[in-house]
């Protein structure tokens, strides 16, 4: 009788891995839960500056007006390719852009980075701790907040901004929190 059980043990365990693989199998890895952190205020943070700037990024920066928050590095392709967006956004004053840089190997990079494809942003943090990362449950980069007058988020983008998530999403959404 012992020994059944003693066989069974390893046969019951490898049935529930198969079943949990199996189960894992059926989800679409490109569907990522970005709903955690919707319609809920942002929480508090203070960043310290770029390097060469004497003011950081602040939860207090951020409130008072419909903005995005925009999550970057200079070692991010992705980041590259919707910067020439961001910049128009400035150009136009149609948003105020801040940015969080994060996860950069040296404190320049990133220096040197916004010195040759410009600065778009309002303000930028340096997340050094990947404390505000992980309290905003960033996945990769480029990823961008919509959020509202109060600091609620309102919007999770993942990914590059392009003229079209900008005309059929994002500005849609901007314009309604603006009245």
């Amino acid at each position: 009788m012992n020994s059944r059980i003693f066989f069974l043990i390893p046969l019951i365990g490898f049935v529930v891995l198969v079943i949990y693989f199996a189960i894992g199998l059926t989800k679409d890895p490109s569907k990522l839960d970005t709903d955690v952190l919707l319609n809920q205020p942002m929480g508090e943070f203070k960043l310290v500056p770029v390097k060469g700037r004497e003011e950081g990024l602040s939860a207090e920066d951020v409130k008072g007006k419909v903005s995005l928050v925009n999550f970057f590095g200079s070692w991010c392709v992705a980041c590259l390719q919707e910067h020439p967006f961001l910049l128009k956004l400035k150009r136009e004053n149609a948003i105020p852009v801040y940015g969080v840089d994060w996860d950069e190997k040296n404190p320049n990079d990133v220096v040197r980075w916004l010195a040759r494809h410009g600065d778009p942003y309002t303000k930028i943090g340096v997340d050094d701790t990947g404390e505000t990362i992980i309290d905003w449950g960033i996945t990769g980069a480029p990823e961008t907040f919509v959020v509202d007058k109060q600091g609620v988020i309102r919007y999770k983008f993942i990914g590059p901004i392009s003229p079209q998530a900008w005309n059929g999403t994002l500005l849609p959404l901007i314009e309604e929190l603006r009245k």
